[in-house]
C-alpha cells in the first residue's frame, strides 16, 4: 500500500489554482505515526534518544505552533482516534488535526517559510502515512 508524508508538485499546483481567492481553509490531517521516529535525511541533528513517532510529532507541533501562529494559523482540533466507523476495516489513523489558515496564500507562506522549513523534519521523522486535505466552508 502507498503511503503520502508529502505533497506532489502537481498535487501542490492543482490545490493553489482551486483554493487561491476563496477565503479561509481548513485542512484536515490524518496522521498515523511510525512506531519509531526516524530523524535519518531530516536535516534535524540532536536526537540522540530513540522516541516514538507520537512523540516525535509532538516535538513538531511544540515548535510549529509560534511559526504558524505567526503566520496566521490556527490549530482548531487534535484529537486521537483509531479504526473508522464507516470505511476500510482495520485501516485507521493515530490522530487528527485541523488547522485553520485565512487564505491559501498565508498556508503556502506558513509552509515555505524558512522558520517553518527548519522544523518540519520533526514531522517526517513522526509519520508513518498521513492525509491532507483542504476544505473550504460552504453554507447549507
Amino acid at each position: 500500500m502507498k503511503t503520502y508524508i508529502g505533497p506532489t508538485d502537481e498535487s501542490q499546483k492543482e490545490f493553489y489554482g482551486q483554493f487561491k481567492g476563496k477565503g479561509p481553509i481548513t485542512m484536515l490531517n490524518l496522521l498515523k505515526f511510525k512506531p519509531i521516529a526516524d530523524y535519518c535525511k531530516t536535516g534535524i541533528s540532536g536526537v540522540r534518544e530513540k522516541i516514538s513517532g507520537k512523540e516525535a510529532y509532538a516535538k513538531y507541533l511544540e515548535f510549529t505552533l509560534p511559526v504558524m501562529k505567526k503566520a496566521g494559523g490556527n490549530i482548531k482540533f487534535y484529537g486521537s482516534c483509531g479504526d473508522f466507523l464507516i470505511g476500510p476495516e482495520n485501516k485507521g489513523w493515530d490522530a487528527v488535526l485541523l488547522v485553520e489558515y485565512e487564505s491559501v496564500d498565508v498556508f503556502v507562506a506558513f509552509a515555505q517559510s524558512e522558520a517553518y522549513l527548519k522544523i518540519a523534519g520533526h514531522r517526517t521523522a513522526s509519520l508513518e502515512d498521513s492525509r491532507l486535505l483542504p476544505i473550504l466552508a460552504s453554507e447549507l
